[in-house]
This record gives structure tokens, C-alpha cells and sequence, in this order.
């Protein structure tokens, strides 16, 4: 294959402009063979009116067969590509991109081959299958009809017949009949074996739903930070992907080891936005993306940093559980609009659960300010002008914070002092991005969770 080959993971969800699929199979349009097409409706009632309308034949013919219902391509769970195809694009370096009319367009998150994601309306992730590589729509071609004459995306869009004839077949009796009993489930819903107990009973065996530490760690809110290792060393517009993914979960991360060890087959992952529920999943996906920068490292994707102690070269979840063993503190670094993206709690869940005590970063994206101040993990923002390069940081500097314990309104400032390998120091004073006093409150108790705990005890 040449280099300059493209290779599109494509997914649709309803929209009245599926016409587009019959008009393209009328002109004798089909998507290209490397091209891979599935379609995930966001409802059963979808397939109802597919079904009543006979677009479904039209959209099978260009591959677009139903792989299940809701969050499904977007979260990473399109499938596998062809190994062939894996294996060209790993080889060739190939930049490949997949063209979905989902919600999220994460790093690495749709297909761990992929690197450019497009979100597009679903007529548009029709197109793109069918012209087989990212063109101009607009003055480029789809491909040709049995004439041999050029099919534009202008040839095949619907018209106002074409939204009219498919509105007229959709009625209130397909939702009833769909989610009438939604809240009683299907046969197997109701074989599932019930108690009366009044709280949950935890399972020691299940991999989906485990009693999480959030009560147990240790709250250090009070104390100072003294020598913290540098656990990360991140750049601009860190995601909340990037600290805590939501799509597949690969077999050779942590979270992937841990999974094999419980006798669960990779085949049967899942993703981590499945796996939510257990914390020893989720806390060795935190940081785990698999195209994430640790700049402590040289030029290389993934959840890797150095272990400063012994400078060697692991995870992060490994080194986190290293220094946490050995009551080491550690604090992540990074640049501007750190968190941003879909406000994942489990973002800053993961960090807590990691020991990290403190994030310093030139900005916050809000959300994910506060949840890391709900869960007990201090937010701290760099002065004006001085960040990672000012400073000249590799990540094998300690960082000691003053001034924690003395916290008392928001925005306060702290003393952060960075200790050089060479033994020299540079101080700054940061700000500590606690912007209320519920805030302030939240992070004393060591988090949201247990300062509602305690208010429930103090009653």
C-alpha cells in the first residue's frame, strides 16, 4: 500500500439525511474495501424506521451494519481494524484518520492505530467511506456512477421530499413499543438474584464493581509538601482523556495486566468507561492514554515516566505505586488548560487514588479544578510568566510546597520550591486554585466524599 494511503473507521448516528446512502447506492457508489463501517444508533426505535423506510438495505450495502446501540465507536469499542491494515499503518507510520458523527474525537480514542479523528454529520461520515480518503467535498468527487461519470456529494444529498417521506413514518407507537417496559428489563435482567439488604453487597470476585480507598487513603490536606518527585512532566491542553481514558483498554498497560490476572480474556475488556466502577482498573488507566507526552522521557507516547530513585523507565501507574510504598510524595507539572475536555471525574479520582498531592499548571480548565479540589488533590497555577521552560525543569527535580497548612481563604498563595540535582534551588509563589470556601473545606476533609461523611457522622 502507498504511503500517502488512508484507512477511515467510520460510524453513524441517526439523521433524516440517510437518504444519502440510497441516492449513493442508486448511482452505484460503494465504500472502499480498506474502509471500515459500522453503524451505532443511538436507539432500537432507530432501527424501527430504518427498517419501515428500507433504508437499512441501502446503509448495509455500504457496510453500514447495526454493531449495537449508544456509546459505542466513540468510546473505542468499533472493534479491531484488519490486521493487514494494523500492520501497514504501524509499519509506514501511516497518519490514519476515522471520520464519526459521535461526541468525543479523544486522543487515541476511537482505535489505538488512529491518530486524527474528524467529527462529522452523518451524511458527511457516509461521503468519506465512500470517496475512501479525507477530499474536498465540496469540488472533488465521491468516485464515479456506471457511466463513468464524476458522483458529487451535491448528486446524492437529500431534498425536501426525500426528510418529508421518512418524517411521515415515524410515530409515537415506536417508542412505546420500545421503552414501555424499559424499567422492567428483559429475561435476563429479571433472572438476576436479589436480598433484602438495605446497602450493597460488595463481590470480592467481580472485575466491574469493587469497594474503592477513598475512605481509607491517608489525608495529608494539612501538611506540607516536602521533596515530592515529579511523577509527570506534561504539556499544553492535557485532556481529561489523556489523564483518564474512556476507550479500549490495551492488554500490555496495567489496567490490561490486571484484567488477565483476574481470568478475564482481552477479548472481554471491555473499555475503562465500562470498567468505571472498579478503581483498580481505573487507577492504573489514570495517565494510561496511549498518546500522552511525559516530557521526562524522549519522545515517546504513552503512560511511561522514569522512576527517579533508580532512574529507570516504567509506568506511571508502577512508579505512583513505588513512591506511594515508600511515602514518597509526587506532584504532576504541566502547561495551559490543564483538564479540558469532558468533565471526567475520574480524572481527578485517579490522581487521588495515585498519591499525587498536587497539580502545577500554568491554567485549569474549570471542571477539572474543582473535581481535583474534590477529591483532596491541591490545583496550583504558576505566576505569570514562569512555567516548566522558565525554569528549565526535566523531572528529576524535588518539589517541596510551604504554606498548605495555612490555607484559609481562596486564592491564597504557597511557596514552591524546586531542588535542582545539582543542589541549587529556585522558590515561587503559586496560587492555590481553591476559588470558594466550600472548596477549602472539601480539600481539608481529603475530599467532597469525605467531608459529606464527616457532616452525616457529625449529626
Amino acid at each position: 500500500m502507498a504511503g500517502h494511503w488512508l484507512s477511515l473507521i467510520v460510524e453513524i448516528g441517526y439523521r433524516l439525511e440517510w437518504t444519502l446512502a440510497k441516492h449513493a447506492v442508486e448511482k452505484g457508489l460503494r465504500t472502499k474495501p480498506w474502509v471500515k463501517t459500522s453503524l451505532a444508533p443511538g436507539s432500537k426505535v432507530v432501527s424501527d424506521y430504518l427498517q419501515q423506510t428500507g433504508l437499512q438495505t441501502y446503509l448495509e450495502q455500504l457496510g453500514f451494519y447495526t454493531v449495537g446501540y449508544g456509546c459505542t465507536t466513540c468510546i473505542g469499542n468499533s472493534g479491531p481494524l484488519p490486521t493487514a491494515i494494523s500492520e501497514q499503518i504501524r509499519e509506514q507510520q501511516l497518519v490514519v484518520c476515522s471520520v464519526l458523527s459521535g461526541n468525543r474525537n479523544f486522543e487515541g480514542r476511537i482505535h489505538a492505530d488512529v491518530k486524527a479523528n474528524w467529527l462529522a454529520s452523518p451524511p458527511l461520515v457516509v461521503a468519506f467511506a465512500i470517496a475512501g480518503t479525507l477530499i474536498d467535498l465540496e469540488h472533488e468527487p465521491l468516485g464515479v456512477d456506471a457511466q463513468q461519470q464524476p458522483v458529487y456529494l451535491k448528486d446524492i444529498w437529500p431534498n425536501s421530499n426525500d426528510v418529508q417521506t421518512l418524517l411521515q413514518t415515524i410515530h409515537a407507537d415506536m417508542f412505546k413499543n420500545n421503552y414501555r417496559d424499559v424499567f422492567a428489563g428483559d429475561a435476563t435482567w429479571q433472572q438476576l438474584p436479589i436480598n433484602d439488604n438495605d446497602s450493597y453487597q460488595w463481590h470480592d470476585l467481580s472485575t466491574y464493581i469493587r469497594r474503592p480507598e477513598f475512605f481509607t487513603l491517608p489525608n495529608h490536606s494539612k501538611d506540607n509538601i516536602d521533596r515530592a518527585h515529579i511523577l509527570a512532566l506534561l504539556g499544553h491542553s492535557i485532556t481529561t482523556d489523556h489523564i483518564s481514558p474512556a476507550g479500549a483498554i490495551p492488554a500490555n498497560t496495567p489496567a490490561g495486566e490486571y484484567l488477565l490476572k483476574q481470568g478475564i480474556a482481552s477479548a472481554d475488556f471491555n473499555s475503562y468507561g465500562a470498567r468505571r466502577g472498579n478503581h483498580e482498573v481505573m487507577v492504573r488507566g489514570t495517565f494510561a492514554n496511549i498518546r500522552i507526552r511525559n516530557k521526562m522521557l524522549d519522545d515517546q507516547e504513552g503512560g511511561w515516566t522514569k522512576y527517579i530513585p533508580d532512574g529507570s523507565q516504567t509506568t506511571i501507574y508502577d512508579a505512583a505505586m513505588r513512591y506511594r510504598a515508600a511515602d514518597i510524595p509526587t506532584i504532576i507539572i504541566a502547561g495551559m488548560d490543564y483538564g479540558t475536555g469532558s468533565s471526567r471525574d475520574w480524572a481527578a479520582k485517579g490522581t487521588r487514588l495515585l498519591g499525587i498531592r498536587a497539580v502545577l499548571a500554568e491554567s485549569f480548565e474549570r471542571i477539572h479544578r474543582s473535581n481535583l479540589a474534590g477529591m483532596g488533590v491541591l490545583p496550583l497555577q504558576f505566576p505569570e510568566s514562569i512555567n516548566q521552560k522558565t525554569l528549565q525543569l526535566t523531572g528529576s527535580e524535588q518539589v517541596s510546597v510551604t504554606g498548605i497548612d495555612a490555607i484559609e481563604h481562596p486564592r491564597q498563595s504557597v511557596t514552591v520550591t524546586i531542588y535542582y540535582p545539582d543542589q541549587s534551588t529556585q522558590s515561587l509563589q503559586a496560587v492555590v486554585c481553591l476559588e470558594t470556601e466550600d472548596e477549602i473545606n472539601y480539600y481539608r476533609h481529603g475530599g467532597i466524599l469525605n467531608y459529606v461523611l464527616h457532616q452525616l457522622l457529625s449529626k
